[in-house]
This record gives C-alpha cells, sequence and structure tokens, in this order.
C-alpha cells in the first residue's frame, strides 16, 4: 500500500522541476531572482509550519523535512534564502505577544517573507548586538554579522541581548532605515547567491508591539541547543542531488545511497524524539556521519564528472560548493568539535 504524498510536497516537487533546477547554476552566478522567491511565496510553501487557524498548513515536521530536501537539491541558495522564513513563523506561533496577531497571518500566507538575524546569539557571553529599552520600544547596538536575504526578505526578526541578560526578538521592515545600515553583499565560495549581509545597527528603534520574544537568556539558550545537533534535511537534499548524477547501476552509487538512507531514517527518528535534549551524542555523531556522505557524494559527482566538473556552469561542482556551505551553516562550537573529533578518529 502507497500512501500520497502530502500536497505541499508534491508542490515542491513541481517548483524545484519546473523552476529552481533549471536555472540553479545561472543562480548560483547572478544571484536569487525576485521571480524565484514570488513562485515561492505563492506556492504555500511558506506556511507549512505555520498554524491552520493563521492560513498556514500545521503540516508535521516530515513534511517541511522533505520539502527542504527537494528545494536544497533544486538549488541550494533559494533553498536557504526561504528557510529563514521558519523560524520567525515558529517564534510567533509559541508567542503571546500582540506582534503575533499582526504578522503571523502575513507569514503563514506568504505575504511577507522573512529574514533572521539571531545566531549571533550563539556567542553568549559575546555581545554582538545589544538590546536597550526606549520610549515604548527598544533600541538596538552593535552588529550582526551574518544576514541572509537582503534585497529578498519584506522583514527580518532582530534578536538582542539586554544588561538584564534578556533576548529580545522583535520584527522590523528589512530594508536601509534610520539606524540600519546593510554591507555590501559578501563575496562567498557558495550562496553568494543567497545576498548574504552584514548589518550595523546604531540605535534601531524597533516599537513594543513588533517584539516577538523576550524571555531570559538561558530559557532562550536551553530551549535553542538541540536545533543545531540534529543533521540539515538540505544535507540529504544536496548529497541525493549528486548520487543522481551518477551511474545508478555502479556499486559505488547504490552503496552511497543506502547508507544515505540508513542515516537519514536514523536521524530524523532522533529529530522526532520526544525529549529533544536527550541522546545528543548520537544526534551529533549522526550529522558528523551525513556529512562525511554529503562529502563522498558531491566527491563522487567531480570525479565522475571530470574536467567537465571545474566549469563554473557544471552541476557537480556547484553542488561540491554547497555541501563546503552545509558543513558550517548554522554552527556551533559544540557541533564543529564534534566534526573535528569524528575526521580526526576517521584518519
Amino acid at each position: 500500500m502507497t500512501t500520497s504524498p502530502h500536497p505541499l510536497v508534491v508542490q515542491a516537487r513541481r517548483l524545484a522541476a519546473e523552476v529552481l533546477a533549471p536555472q540553479a547554476e545561472r543562480v548560483d552566478q547572478e544571484g536569487v531572482p525576485a521571480g524565484s522567491i514570488e513562485a515561492i511565496k505563492k506556492s504555500g510553501l511558506l506556511g507549512v509550519n505555520a498554524p491552520v487557524a493563521y492560513g498556514g498548513s500545521g503540516a508535521p515536521n516530515s513534511v517541511a523535512r522533505e520539502i527542504a530536501e527537494i528545494l536544497a537539491g533544486a538549488c541550494c541558495s533559494t533553498w536557504f534564502v526561504q528557510t529563514q522564513h521558519y523560524t520567525p513563523v515558529l517564534t510567533l506561533a509559541r508567542s503571546e505577544l500582540p506582534a503575533r496577531e499582526r504578522l503571523l497571518g502575513k507569514l503563514a500566507t506568504g505575504e511577507l517573507l522573512s529574514g533572521v538575524a539571531y545566531a549571533h546569539l550563539r556567542r553568549y557571553p559575546q555581545v554582538p548586538v545589544r538590546a536597550v529599552p526606549k520610549r515604548g520600544g527598544w533600541r538596538f547596538h552593535g552588529t550582526v554579522p551574518w544576514y541572509t536575504g537582503w534585497g529578498l526578505n519584506d522583514v527580518m526578526l532582530l534578536a538582542g541581548v539586554t544588561d538584564a541578560d534578556e533576548v529580545v526578538f522583535a520584527f522590523t521592515e528589512a530594508e536601509p532605515q534610520s539606524g540600519l545600515k546593510a554591507s555590501a553583499p559578501m563575496r562567498l565560495a557558495a550562496l553568494t547567491a543567497a545576498r548574504t549581509v552584514s548589518l550595523h545597527l546604531d540605535g534601531l528603534w524597533i516599537p513594543d508591539d513588533n517584539v516577538a520574544l523576550h524571555a531570559p537568556y538561558e530559557t532562550w539558550a536551553a530551549g535553542d541547543r538541540p536545533k543545531p545537533t540534529n543533521a540539515s534535511p538540505a544535507v540529504f537534499g544536496v548529497a541525493e542531488s549528486a548520487l543522481s548524477l551518477l551511474d545508478q547501476d555502479d556499486a559505488t552509487t547504490k552503496a552511497l545511497r543506502l547508507r544515505l538512507d540508513r542515516v537519514r531514517r536514523q536521524a530524523y527518528a532522533l529529530a522526532d524524539h520526544p525529549a529533544p535534549h536527550e541522546h545528543m551524542e548520537e544526534r551529533l555523531a549522526l550529522k558528523t556521519k551525513a556529512y562525511g556522505l554529503l562529502r563522498k557524494a558531491t566527491t563522487a559527482a567531480v570525479v565522475a564528472g571530470g574536467g567537465r566538473s571545474l566549469d563554473l556552469d557544471n552541476r557537480a561542482q556547484r553542488l561540491a560548493r554547497e555541501a563546503l556551505f552545509l558543513l558550517v551553516q548554522g554552527q556551533t562550537a559544540e557541533v564543529r568539535q564534534a566534526h573535528l573529533d569524528s575526521l580526526s578518529a576517521a584518519s
């Protein structure tokens, strides 16, 4: 007995086949176009994890993961821009502050696309961005080292730390404004197309009505810590795309796909475990195994392509560079050390 795929998975496959994959090499060199973002907004995919009551789909995590695999495998740059959106949606869905009623519906339906500027919180006790209460709102000072989707996102969810060691997450327009200035887009070895910049904050004021979360830092950090330890669906999506370039009857291809499927099942089972703080070592071990298989799959695609793989218009080398990006995307000190330890043990 077969189960029909979720409608959003069908939509993701159509979007990948018709819009993302055919232009992925050009996007890699020229940047994610506004047309791709509009197609994603209209697709319903931005509301995959949003409550039905606000116009979302309320789909299970398994659907969200499959969508991520499909989009990342088709065009990792476009996937990376749109995947920023899901944290703001979940933050508002769990919030009891006024911003929920004003913004969640617009994010759930794709009327607005949101970026995120909060990864710097993981540097604590360093505080790259300070939040200071000011006349019915907050002023933000400091530098956001990485912000993806500049010029493509409508709004951003910005986070800072207060003098009382609390975190404040608040929405503001993703555009130049008083107290907010963006750098030139960064030139990166991979995903330059995703339009990543740094943000300089010089007293940017955001009203209380735009605050989505205000909590002690330790409370937020306790909930955040398990997230980077789980294997990213994008890793499996890019690896699958690399394997699709190989001879499907070759023993190497079959062996790599079997190993990839096994690690995926194990990693997703732990991601769905009801106690996210348990089995941390096992989660990290599976994450590093996934990295290893990603490296093997993309290397195999480059080797199989021969000299043609060095052409910037070649799919295999694009996937190999995207794999390099995924090795450090969302990296924490804990993830970095586990990965380095695994590489040392492998040698």
